[in-house]
């Protein structure tokens, strides 16, 4: 998960990333556009998160357009790891990230697929 990946990338000793890094893209000095995309992820989520808790006293509209950002969030997290993961370059993770793409490439289809016949009826 995205946030779990930011949270401890701060604790690794191995670089030093600033505690901002996970909050504020491109706020930190290694690997910053990879790093920067795990940021925006992890950011989309927690908007996510915090408007759902929300969901009450938001309009269902603004509601609706905030949760849109939910498509966003998955490609970004994905190029983040394909980016900057260490393991990227293991048959295994490939395989499981070209897989994971694949079914969710065959979900939006399928979706965007119903939504135009129940449109054309």
């Amino acid at each position: 998960m995205v946030i779990d990946l930011q949270g401890t990338t701060v604790l690794d000793e191995f670089v030093s990333i600033p505690v901002i890094a996970v909050f504020v893209p491109f706020a930190a000095s290694y690997k910053t556009f990879w790093l920067g995309l795990g940021t925006i992820a992890s950011d989309l989520l927690l908007a996510l998160l915090v408007t759902s808790l929300l969901r009450d006293r938001l309009g269902y509209r603004s509601w609706r357009v905030i949760h849109w950002l939910a498509y966003a969030c998955w490609p970004i997290g994905l190029a983040h790891g394909m980016g900057i993961g260490t393991d990227r370059a293991t048959t295994w993770v490939f395989a499981l990230t070209v897989a994971c793409a694949a079914a969710v490439a065959a979900a939006a289809s399928w979706r965007l697929l119903t939504a135009v016949r129940v449109g054309a009826r």
